[in-house]
């Protein structure tokens, strides 16, 4: 297990003394960032939020209550890379890099603690961004669309309601109510046999009963015939839960990872498509392991004597890689959104193309 060890780590002293560091670093990178952003963001929208009358102080911090989290989750990682920028950069200045490397350290053995560092970091972010942020982007959010007055209380009501039911689809103008207790207004069933439109059915409402739906005042048309009757009831869609004509639009980034996964499973069992959200989950996940693949990308700046003069340019490079990989990732979970991408390379093609990239400069470089 010894010997396991030391392929890795170098001693636990070095070990120790490195991801210290690097963690002090990069959380003081992270607080200055966010103490400043956190700012200029305040005083853009501290207009917005004293418009609203009886408006005050009190509000204005309740702002920076919700808006401080989603800045944490947002710049942790960029704090992380410039944190490992900081801590090579300064190791290399000190020539401790060339310390190590005399005593038969390895490069991957240098990157080591900062990487189990980041790890750990990336669990940290995980959690926070389950717990804390998800809960304040949902406040915040329908708070926003209060124009920062009172928040409306959800009654349920959700408009416009389609629900594939089979080959049936299932349109209301409204749903309202929780559980069995659901009520629809204005119900259309279009009765489909293989893909073919066979019967229109027509209520002014609907509600659930027996594990289906008894719709009252019902208009049936019969399309092959053309023939339109009455009837005072009839009951439709058995086995569709009242869920499925409840389900409002889903915001990802005001769910932790179980209440979505939840929801998309619900919204495909609706027969809603589901790609940006199933994008946006597995993006919780590769979102803080992002924090792993900093110190990777920002090792360049480790290696190669200070004295040469190419320390600046290659802590650039570091920055390079990782600013790049910013932009891949959201331009990855982008293209999620829209369906170009499928969800699990939206979300994983970034990180594991950087990996390679990360190692393959490594290798060039030093190894």
């Amino acid at each position: 297990m010894k010997a396991l060890l030391g392929r890795f780590f170098a001693s636990p002293t070095l070990t120790w003394y490195m991801g210290k560091k690097f963690v002090l670093t990069s959380f003081g990178v992270l607080a200055a960032l966010v103490l400043i952003l956190q700012t200029l963001d305040l005083l853009g929208e501290s207009g917005n939020i004293l418009a609203y009358p009886g408006n005050g102080q009190a509000e204005l911090w309740q702002y920076v209550s919700l808006r401080m989290p989603q800045l944490i989750a947002r710049f942790l990682p960029f704090a992380v890379l410039l944190g490992a920028l900081i801590t090579f950069v300064t190791l290399n200045q000190n020539s401790e890099i060339i310390a190590m490397k005399s005593a038969g350290v390895s490069a991957h053995q240098i990157l080591t603690p900062l990487i189990v560092a980041s790890i750990g970091i990336a669990a940290l972010s995980f959690a926070f961004n389950e717990r804390i942020v998800a809960r304040a982007t949902g406040t915040l959010n329908a708070w926003e669309a209060a124009e920062y007055g009172p928040i409306p209380k959800d009654r349920g009501v959700v408009s416009n309601v389609w629900v594939r039911a089979g080959d049936d689809l299932i349109h209301a103008d409204q749903a309202s109510g929780r559980g069995a207790g659901v009520k629809l207004a204005n119900v259309t069933v279009y009765d489909r046999i293989g893909g073919t439109l066979e019967t229109i059915i027509s209520a002014e409402s609907g509600r659930y009963d027996r594990g289906g739906w008894l719709l009252e005042k019902v208009r049936r048309f019969d399309v092959t015939r053309g023939v339109a009757s009455d009837l005072p009831s009839l009951t439709v869609a058995r086995g569709v839960a009242p869920d499925r004509f409840t389900l409002s639009n889903v915001n990802a980034d005001e769910r932790n990872f179980l209440d979505l996964r939840t929801a998309i499973a619900d919204l495909q069992a609706a027969g809603r498509p589901t790609e940006a959200l199933e994008a946006g989950l597995w993006h919780k996940i590769s979102g803080p392991i992002s924090s792993v693949l900093m110190p990777l990308l920002a090792g360049v700046a480790a290696f190669g004597l200070a004295r040469s003069g190419r320390l600046f340019i290659r802590a650039v490079i570091g920055m390079a890689l990782g600013f790049t990989y910013f932009v891949a990732d959201n331009f990855g979970l982008a293209m999620g959104n829209i369906g170009a991408y499928p969800p699990l390379l939206a979300a994983w093609g970034p990180p594991i193309l950087f990996l390679l990239i990360g190692e393959t400069v490594l290798i060039r470089t030093e190894e």
